[in-house]
């Protein structure tokens, strides 16, 4: 029985569902039930009647679907596998801004911890980040933990007072403008297209600027056949499957996601078979964090 079948089995078994981000391994994306971003995956997770969900992604993924189905058991298969952006936030700073500005906001993006959700307001996504502090009352917005996506937001809702954090993701943060220029230079028949994550000297050469999910329907509408990709390498697996015959170039060599790429076959078996890696959240907390999350669902209706 080969290692994708045996997982198949134990799935049966367990009565579970995997749910993977588009940045681990295509592999491991091949063997999902759903893969997406992670705004479907938490919409995705509230909607499912299985008993066991095995969340192929980082720790702040897997806390969210535990949030949303307190019901169910949730497992990671590495439970190592975090997202550095995640910790970049400062609960004394969130104070300050609260009491500097008595009418703001706490806008968290799903990429932060459990913890930090508790102090937001509302979550949100990079598929919905826009929509959301649109339709805010509030004028003045504390954007955690993003800072980039914080500023495009500010940028496409210029009427908000937007507050800036000074987190990012290591991935595409140290992608600079530069290294476009040269990945252009190199195909010059070919499109930019960016995750917001990115700095903002980068997004200003983009030809389109999107969620990873933004960018993949992007690519398959567009009769181009070219594109150099400013987001984590992981996303090329559902680009070729999705656009047949075109051309994808990542902007720098190392745009890959160590702690995704954290997630294999072997640790998804082993999570299924010993149940390892089960993500447990205290009810006081779940509670807390829970509020922005169902806010965020409602929200991006």
């Amino acid at each position: 029985m080969s290692l994708t079948e045996e997982i198949q089995k134990l799935k049966k078994e367990k009565d579970a569902v995997i749910l993977a981000h588009y940045y681990v391994p295509g592999e491991v994306q091949d063997i999902a039930d759903y893969v997406g971003d992670s705004f479907y995956l938490s919409k995705i997770a509230t909607e499912l009647e299985h008993k066991v969900i095995v969340f192929a992604g980082v720790e702040f993924m897997g806390e969210s679907a535990k949030i949303l189905n307190p019901q169910k058991r949730v497992f990671m298969p590495d439970a190592t596998a975090d997202c550095p952006m995640a910790h970049m936030v400062d609960v004394k700073r969130i104070q300050e801004v609260r009491e500097q500005y008595p009418d703001a906001a706490v806008v968290c993006y799903i990429n932060s911890t459990a913890e930090t959700k508790t102090y937001s307001d509302v979550c949100v996504t990079s598929s919905n980040a826009v929509k959301i502090v649109k339709n805010l009352p509030n004028h003045d917005i504390f954007f955690i933990p993003d800072q980039h996506l914080g500023s495009y937001v500010a940028e496409q809702v210029p009427e908000k007072h937007m507050i800036l954090n000074d987190g990012y993701c290591p991935r595409h943060h140290v992608i600079t403008a530069e290294q476009v220029k040269d990945a252009k230079a190199a195909h010059p028949d070919a499109l930019f297209l960016a995750h917001p994550e990115c700095p903002k000297e980068v997004l200003d050469i983009a030809d389109y600027i999107g969620s990873t999910s933004g960018i993949i329907q992007y690519a398959a509408e567009q009769d181009a056949k070219e594109y150099i990709i400013g987001t984590v390498e992981g996303v090329f697996h559902e680009l070729k499957k999705r656009c047949p015959g075109k051309q994808f170039y990542t902007v720098k060599q190392d745009q890959i996601c160590v702690n995704m790429m954290k997630v294999t076959l072997e640790k998804v078996k082993k999570c299924l078979e010993e149940e390892c890696n089960e993500v447990f959240i205290s009810e006081e907390l779940r509670r807390k964090a829970m509020a922005p999350l169902t806010r965020m669902l409602e929200m991006a209706k």
